[in-house]
Formats: structure tokens, C-alpha cells, sequence
């Protein structure tokens, strides 16, 4: 069974940064494509970012462009994401999620997509 266990969440003024880590059980970690995600109250999930089991191809929503890099080590089963320049509409509670990937430089972005989801940390940005 795979199991993802975010980490780093936390309470931050706007403008401040906070880096999400996700570690990955198993064995395959190379063979999942990996995703982002946030849901704030009363709103649907939505994808962040994402990137490739190769870490060649990554994916932003327009909102955290230039703000938010993923990233990726095979190495240690983990995906991270470095959130710079927070803003108040950044709250929400964060999930990383995996997918086995067929293609080595396919993203997604679709939660229906994923198969293994982390429990979620809290990030709260006051203004």
C-alpha cells in the first residue's frame, strides 16, 4: 500500500514562504507522476502544480505561477513545493498526490486521475 505524509504547513504572514514536503512509502516512487493540490472551505479541489516521474515536465495553475516551484527527488521519495510570496487566497489545506505514469514526461491535473493521496497539511496565509 502507498502512503504519502505531507509536511510543512503552517501559519505565515502574506509575502512570507513556506516549502510542503511529501514523502512517498514504497519502492516505485520513480514510476509516479506527482501532484499538488488545495481546497479551501466551501470551494473544490484544485490542482497546483505537477510534475513528471522524470522531473522534466511540471505544471503550474495560472494563480501560483512565478511563485510556487515543485520539485522532485527519486532519491528519497519525496515532492516538494516552495511557496514564495504568499498571499491570503493561498489558504487552504495542501494534499500531494501520486499516479503510476505510462509516459515518463506526462503531468495531470485532474484529481479524478490519482490513485494514493496524502492526508493534507493546513497552510494559512494572514494578511
Amino acid at each position: 500500500q502507498v502512503q504519502l505524509v505531507e509536511s510543512g504547513g503552517g501559519l505565515v504572514q502574506a509575502g512570507g514562504s513556506l516549502r510542503l514536503s511529501c514523502i512517498t512509502s514504497g519502492r516505485t516512487f520513480s514510476s509516479y507522476a506527482m501532484g499538488w493540490f488545495r481546497q479551501a472551505p466551501g470551494k473544490e479541489r484544485e490542482s497546483v502544480a505537477a510534475i513528471s516521474r522524470s522531473a522534466d515536465s511540471t505544471y503550474y495553475v495560472d494563480s501560483v505561477k512565478g511563485r510556487f516551484t515543485i520539485s522532485r527527488d527519486n532519491a528519497k521519495n519525496t515532492v516538494n513545493l516552495q511557496m514564495n510570496s504568499l498571499k491570503p487566497e493561498d489558504t487552504a489545506v495542501y494534499y500531494c498526490a501520486a499516479v503510476t505514469a505510462l509516459y515518463s514526461r506526462s503531468t495531470y491535473v485532474n484529481p479524478h486521475d490519482y490513485a494514493y493521496w496524502g492526508q493534507g497539511t493546513q497552510v494559512t496565509v494572514s494578511s
